[in-house]
């Protein structure tokens, strides 16, 4: 019989090794002794495979712990039948009679921290093992001295089902029989202290509870998607890529009905047929991984590997990402490996001791956001994340990461004072944990999913976040343009009359245009906290607010680089971003907000249609200024070129004044005509035509061309021409 030291032990749940207990052990030949603990346990019968009892267990301890001997080998199987102090009775699996959960070479690579699919086998996988169905359970806490799976299937009580620990590794382990998908579970774990900590949510959790509860819940791993190749050139550099960011909590809302979300499946009936009619390539989500706090936006999650349940179960976030696909448009995911709440119920503090993040506030802790900072110097949690990136792009299919606060995550001094911040083993202000990470993402990405992409938010001037690592670079296919934002949102905010003064705004980011690979990004960022919407940026009454809209979006459009546009954008929304309400679609029976969003969709459209502006994004070959020195009358002209040669001339005319006669050098002879006009009536304009018909180039020289033609430069505009001949 065992002693009563290691019963109490069990039964206080302070025992580090409950499979040296609990479960069946060789008492002589051909004979076990099994012990269970069933708090709340009237009657214990043990059942052989084919039903036939084989003896019941005696009580041991008043709290339930039972132990008895029966004719049956160890490796025999069998099933408790158990009758309640209820009076209800229950027959099932006894969990301690199921072999190890992780195999050796997962246990091996874990512990290497190189697994590079560690979703696979950590957190609750819904499997069969010696032939019954259950959840095999595995958790990273290598620092615990105990931890128990709590959960709506046992009462939340971490004495019934502690777990076996994978010293190797630091992995806790448990199959569970008999329970299944929609159960809620959490983590109970004991500190090497013996401290009993706040009850945590799986990391690896596939799914969540809708906050404010914040239990994980089981769910089917989701299938991988087969890789594509329509989706890889879809992607690529050479490809027309124009982004709607959108946040799904504030797209659309069901007024009537409370003011509630969409569903994902509404979603996917309703933000995927109006992004593909704009004539958008792509939708990028701002952070859909499960977060406590909605003011939060998702940028800080807890369970990155769920889906948020706001919007309904991960199997309809599964649909959306088919249903976009399904309409020829691409997913891009907001996805946030820079740091992570402070939430009881997450990461911070895991298993008593700081295992996600830096011990040390200096590195450990964000001061802008409240928040803490991965440790990336952990080869675990450096897997943990780029698990996490594989799991987006190969479960679901989506097509790439907008990897958010990259400067953050470059830089150990990034919004620290001096004594602040801890320096690098080099004395350095770098983070080379971070740097490895952020390398060591690309990498695998480019080698496991070579149809994605990532696409980094870096604000400084760190070199080569666009290149591959081979030559040095951080290896993200995109960079977004911060640079280009800041200095052309300063330069359409000015009045016209003063534009004249710094035309260098609009063309300064022509001189390092090609040395990153650029999104030009008008995000959620540029239109919240007191900064008002795009429209309220624009000087001038209304109908100039609305000139200088279309001009902006026009002149964005003909600038190398790729395009991203927050929602409501598209339409001129008046009011600042708020995450809590709807976007004000109630604008487009105004003929003003419905011009522009009638601009924005043949904006779309003639991009896609016009290799010209998109071929050589990134090469000076695609570029060419013809005048950028025209400062008196704020206008701008240049032409853009495809990989065969083929051109197209934008000009932008940036004061309120329509411009006679306005001669522009042209790259060759031959007739030419006006494709595009933002000044077009349809799209609220004062319908001021550049061109009328077509227009034959003249032998007279003019900026620094042999041919030149006319034009007349409509007010606020910018004019796209095509080369007929």
């Amino acid at each position: 019989m065992l002693h009563t030291r290691y019963i109490e032990m069990i039964c206080n749940a302070s025992h580090g090794d409950p499979f040296a207990v609990l479960g069946p052990h060789l008492s002589s030949p051909g004979h076990s002794s099994i012990r269970c603990f069933l708090p709340g346990a009237a009657k214990v019968t043990v059942l052989a495979s084919n039903g036939t009892a084989l003896g019941d267990l005696s009580l041991r301890h008043i709290d339930g712990f039972y132990e008895d001997t029966v004719k049956q080998p160890p490796d025999a199987p069998y099933r408790l039948r158990v009758k309640w102090e209820s009076g209800q009775e229950d027959t099932f699996d006894d969990p301690y009679r199921f072999p190890l959960v992780l195999g050796e070479m997962d246990v091996w690579l874990l512990g290497e921290g190189t697994h590079l699919r560690p979703f696979e086998v950590l957190g609750a996988q819904i499997s069969t093992m010696l032939g019954v169905a259950g959840v095999r359970f595995a958790v990273w806490a290598p620092n615990a001295s105990r931890v128990s799976v709590v959960g709506d299937f046992n009462l939340w009580d971490g004495r019934r089902h502690p777990m076996r620990q994978r010293r190797e590794c630091g992995v806790w382990e448990l199959f569970l029989p008999g329970i299944g998908r929609g159960a809620r579970y959490k983590y109970e774990i004991r500190s090497n202290s013996g401290h009993v900590l706040p009850q945590h949510a799986d990391p690896y959790a596939l799914q969540s509870e809708l906050r404010p509860a914040t239990a994980s819940v089981v769910c089917e791993l989701p299938a991988v998607q087969p890789p594509s190749h329509e989706r890889q050139l879809a992607n690529a550099l050479n490809a027309p890529i124009s982004i709607y960011e959108v946040h799904l909590g504030s797209w659309r809302r069901i007024v009537e009905d409370g003011n509630r979300w969409l569903t994902w499946d509404e979603m996917a009936d309703t933000l995927v047929p109006y992004v593909q009619e704009m004539g958008f390539t792509h939708i990028e989500l701002m952070p859909v991984s499960e977060y406590p706090f909605d003011g939060s936006w998702g940028y800080q999650p807890i369970g990155v590997y769920a889906p948020t349940s706001r919007f309904g179960e991960p199997d309809g976030f599964g649909r959306l990402v088919a249903r976009c696909h399904a309409a020829g448009i691409g997913l891009i995911l907001d996805w946030v490996p820079a740091h992570f709440p402070t939430d009881i119920h997450g990461l911070a503090n895991f298993d008593g001791t700081q295992l996600y993040e830096y011990a040390d506030p200096k590195e450990g802790f964000h001061n802008d956001w409240n928040t803490l900072i991965y440790n990336m110097g952990r080869t675990e949690v450096r897997n943990f994340l780029v698990g996490n990136a594989l799991y987006w792009l190969e479960r679901f299919g989506v097509d790439g990461l907008r990897v958010d606060a990259v400067a953050s995550m470059l830089y150990k001094d990034y919004s620290r004072k001096e004594g602040e911040w801890v320096p690098n083993a080099y004395g350095g202000r770098e983070n080379l944990d971070a740097i490895a990470f952020l390398k060591r993402m690309n990498e695998v990405v480019g080698v496991e999913r070579p149809q994605a992409i990532t696409l980094a938010e870096e604000s400084t001037a760190y070199p080569a976040v666009s290149r591959p690592t081979f030559a040095g670079g951080l290896g993200f296919h995109y960079k977004w343009n911060m640079g280009w934002m800041h200095d052309t949102l300063s330069y359409i905010s000015r009045d016209p009359i003063y534009r004249q003064h710094h035309q260098g705004e609009l063309t300064f980011g022509l001189l390092y245009a090609f040395n990153e690979n650029f999104v030009l990004p008008i995000s959620h960022d540029e239109v919240v906290h007191g900064k008002g919407s795009l429209l309220n940026k624009m000087p001038g009454d209304r109908w100039q607010q609305m000139g200088n809209m279309r001009v902006f979006l026009s002149y964005m459009f003909g600038h190398p680089g790729k395009k991203l546009l927050f929602m409501g954008c598209e339409f001129a929304q008046e009011r600042e971003w708020n995450h809590d309400h709807s976007l004000d679609w109630h604008l487009l029976e105004q003929p003003a907000h419905a011009g522009i969003q009638h601009l924005v969709r043949d904006l779309n459209r003639f991009y896609r249609a016009t290799p010209a502006l998109y071929q050589q994004d990134f090469v000076s070959a695609g570029f060419e200024w013809i005048e950028h020195n025209d400062t008196q009358r704020s206008t701008v002209s240049f032409a853009r070129r495809a990989a065969d040669g083929t051109f197209v001339l934008v000009v932008c005319n940036f004061t309120p004044s329509v411009w006679y006669d306005y001669r522009m050098g042209v790259p060759q002879p031959g007739k030419y005509r006006e494709v595009l006009n933002s000044d077009s009536e349809c799209y609220g304009g004062s319908n001021v035509r550049a061109i009328v018909g077509d227009v034959t180039a003249d032998d007279i020289h003019w900026n620094g061309r042999s041919q030149s033609i006319v034009l007349t430069l409509p007010p606020l505009a910018a004019v796209f021409i095509e080369w007929t001949n």
